[in-house]
């Protein structure tokens, strides 16, 4: 059997171009060569992100709970407790500094919570109001951003934006939003 080189060269010229894309001269590194584990080990690490310290953290909370505990999200319906997403010992120092709040400031202890509910004061049976903050990590300019919030149920909550910065070692507020 005779084949033309005419009918054959179609195929050896696709041949040819289907294996040119699959050899290449490039040396692929593999993570346990010694050169690459000596590159990782000397590459720099990005810089660690800012951490603030507890205490900051617990000062801006109080700082954020203080700002929302003079406003009176609570003058329109009959709330009978503040409570506050806070560790026992800053709940009892917002006690103290609030000893006349109205509605009062209680512990945790006290509500009723239960999901998508308003928040219940045992004590008296009457809806209650729970306060919370978010401290954000610093920002480049040493100011922090943070988040207080209310809610007394699906109906009844909100937020407001801290925009903070310290100054002589005490937090201030810069910016509410």
């Amino acid at each position: 059997m005779k084949v033309k080189i005419q009918t054959m060269m179609p195929l050896v010229l696709g041949l040819l171009a289907a294996t040119a894309g699959c050899v290449s001269h490039e040396v692929i590194p593999f993570s346990d060569e010694a050169e690459v584990r000596a590159a990782s080990a000397t590459a720099t690490a990005p810089p660690a992100a800012k951490s603030l310290p507890k205490a900051d953290v617990l000062q801006i909370e109080q700082v954020i709970f203080g700002y929302l505990l003079e406003r009176h999200f609570w003058d329109l319906a009959d709330y009978s407790a503040v409570f506050l997403q806070a560790d026992d010992a800053q709940i009892t120092a917002l006690i103290k500094k609030y000893p006349d709040h109205v509605p009062p400031i209680k512990p945790s202890l006290h509500a009723l919570i239960q999901s998508h509910k308003t928040p219940v004061d045992k004590d008296t049976g009457k809806p209650a109001m729970i306060l919370s903050a978010d401290v954000n990590e610093p920002n480049a300019d040493d100011t922090v951003d943070a988040i207080g919030r209310w809610y007394a149920g699906d109906a009844v909550t909100g937020f407001r934006a801290f925009h903070l910065k310290k100054n002589g070692g005490e937090w201030q507020v810069l910016e509410v939003k």
